[in-house]
């Protein structure tokens, strides 16, 4: 892959791990037909090339919910991934499969006929979330149709045939480690493989996050699908979320190592808490534009504000600490209905979110957060650069507590995130383990620990103290594997 991330069509050099994970997922396929499809017919056309596109998810080292507001973010890719494969067929219409997996969840299915098909693409965004929110069994396949509506309408794709596509996912769901992401930008890459489309890394980033945002309907970042399409092994994913510019790829040092421990508490991005803290950030982002005298230069129809912002750049992390609390803090009010808002400032500048008036937000700390998030981000990364030592480790750890208690004050906290981050913190240093820290959109999902490389067993002791005291089975993240740009795609001959 070159540095701007272009995905290309082309198989590149093929590690003994990416064989596997194609000639296993292929064998699956075959295991599986005669449960899903007892009649003795096949999951796809026999004879017919199949494109297989592979994604992993993530886990939020630092920066989390700040990548909305412009903050610098660092992202590892996790070892465990989801595959798609697509096929075109004569048939029409579209017949979408996801295999059983191993935590229990039954394989689902999904056809639609062409009429169905033309009906959801043609219909624009607003009319696809509201046909999936209709069922909640439909929700998994609005990440898949979602791509698809947002190729053809954003970037032309005509499809002038049938698709099967099948989905296996090896990343959990609902513990904050991005399986959303990873599906969209696997399928994305699979289909745009299929029909020979190129896009650079991060268009394809951001047109997955599209899908997510205006089909899903969850409020995410851009982070997230970032990191699954250009994520490095063994190496975090440094990216300034304005809007998405890597500033590189930081590898972790030998002598440490990141883990994720779940909480086995459900996460959900497009949850109301994530979402009512994320238009917090941005009412308070206007507040602060009209203390600093910026000026208001357009207004869209449903009241999408555009500010002339020269010196913060559009950003609110782009305000330093120091002058965040001193001119502007004192002046936020804690919390404001949103109809108070409306009626003084019409809108805010998010294109995803909007200000219910029947809601009070949160808005100072959700205005702070991301602003100071930004300079323990720096910080860490100015560490970790250094190859740390043991003080260096201490403050880097000191960090992530900061950041997991400014995640907390803002409402995105649990009862078992805030025992697993407890957990890490009394065993301390004498067992290898520095920090930790709630991950992604928070509210439960999974704790990202910082420790020795040789705190395996420590990590694993925390995860055993908290089934014991939480009756919870917690899932244990640990390993990286490279992004999807990197595993480009892989063409069977059927």
């Amino acid at each position: 892959m070159s540095e701007s991330g272009r995905v290309t069509t082309a198989r590149p050099a093929c590690s003994r791990a990416d064989t596997f994970d194609l000639e296993e997922f292929l064998a699956r396929i075959k295991r599986t037909e005669a449960a899903i499809l007892p009649d003795g017919s096949f999951l796809f056309g026999q004879g017919v090339p199949l494109v297989v596109a592979r994604a992993p998810g993530r886990l939020d080292v630092m920066g989390g919910i700040a990548d909305y507001s412009g903050s610098l973010v660092l992202q590892w890719p996790i070892r465990e991934a989801t595959l798609v494969a697509v096929q075109a067929v004569a048939e029409p219409g579209l017949k979408l499969f996801s295999l059983a997996t191993e935590n229990g969840r039954e394989a689902r299915t999904l056809e639609l006929n062409s009429s169905t098909t033309r009906q959801l693409l043609e219909g624009g965004y607003a009319a696809a979330r509201r046909w999936f929110a209709r069922d909640p069994a439909l929700h998994w396949a609005a990440y898949v149709l979602g791509v698809l509506l947002v190729l053809e309408r954003e970037r032309g794709l005509q499809l002038n045939c049938g698709l099967r596509i099948l989905v296996e996912s090896k990343v959990p769901e609902g513990k904050g480690v991005s399986s959303s992401a990873a599906l969209e930008v696997a399928t994305m890459q699979a289909v745009t493989g299929l029909v020979g489309f190129t896009l650079e890394g991060t268009e394809l980033a951001r047109l997955c996050q599209m899908a997510e945002n205006f089909v899903v309907g969850a409020s995410c970042g851009i982070m997230d699908q970032m990191t699954s399409a250009l994520g490095q092994a063994d190496a975090l994913l440094s990216l300034l979320c304005q809007p998405a510019k890597v500033q590189g790829f930081v590898p972790l040092p030998s002598s440490i190592r990141f883990w994720g421990i779940d909480s086995g508490i459900r996460h959900a991005v497009s949850g109301s808490d994530y979402t009512s803290v994320r238009t917090g950030a941005f009412m308070g982002y206007r507040l602060i534009a009209e203390l600093a005298g910026l000026k208001e230069v357009a207004r869209s129809e449903d009241g999408i504000l555009r500010i002339d912002d020269p010196r913060w750049s559009g950003f609110l992390a782009n305000l330093s600490p120091a002058e965040f609390d001193r001119d502007f803090a004192p002046h936020l009010p804690t919390e404001l209905r949103g109809d108070e808002f409306r009626a003084l400032y019409g809108g805010t500048t998010d294109s995803v979110t909007r200000v219910d008036p029947n809601q009070t937000y949160a808005v100072r700390q959700p205005t702070a957060h991301p602003i100071h998030e930004n300079a323990r981000v720096r910080r860490f990364t100015t560490l970790l650069e250094a190859d740390p030592n043991e003080p260096a480790l201490r403050e880097m750890g000191e960090l992530m507590y900061g950041s997991h208690a400014s995640y907390s004050a803002c409402g995105l906290g649990s009862d078992g995130t805030d025992l697993l981050v407890e957990l890490v913190r009394e065993a301390g240093p004498a067992a290898g383990l520095y920090g930790a820290k709630i991950t992604g959109g928070g509210s439960g999902g999974t704790v990202a620990v910082l420790g020795r490389a040789d705190a395996g067993e420590a990590v694993a002791g925390i995860a055993r103290r908290y089934r014991e005291a939480t009756g919870r089975e917690p899932y244990l993240f640990a390993g990286s594997s490279p992004g999807a740009c990197h595993f480009g795609v892989r063409r069977v001959g059927q």
